[in-house]
């Protein structure tokens, strides 16, 4: 299994998997889900990066990043499993580079206490 994206500062790690579908939820029970097979991938990824730094100070979280579509819905969740920040994100990609890159400068700076740095 190979991640989309990994992402670190001093001791921070966050994978990030990008994921695209015509519809980002399900329906199951009138209710909007997300794709459990997807939590279930990220999670993986977080468990085994956090077990290669067990000798390490080291914080490991995981992002599943969408893109948007035209639904109504546009997930942004945040998850505690087994200790470890599980994010679900979604991208605006209708709009301009520059909104683009300071959404993905957003992250950054959530997850690490960094703006830009370039």
């Amino acid at each position: 299994m190979q991640t989309d994206i990994m992402l670190s500062y001093q001791e921070k790690v966050l994978i990030i998997d990008a994921k695209y579908y015509e519809k980002t939820t399900r329906t199951q029970y009138d209710v909007q889900k997300l794709h459990s097979g997807n939590l279930y991938q990220i999670f993986t990824y977080v468990k085994n990066k956090e077990a290669e730094l067990q000798q390490e100070p080291h914080e490991v979280s995981g992002m599943l990043l969408y893109a948007q579509t035209q639904e109504a819905v546009t997930p942004n969740y945040t998850y505690r499993m087994s200790g470890n920040k599980i994010s679900v994100r979604t991208l605006d990609l209708y709009c301009d580079f520059k909104q683009i890159a300071a959404q993905l400068d957003g992250i950054a700076e959530e997850y690490f206490g960094v703006g830009k740095m370039i």
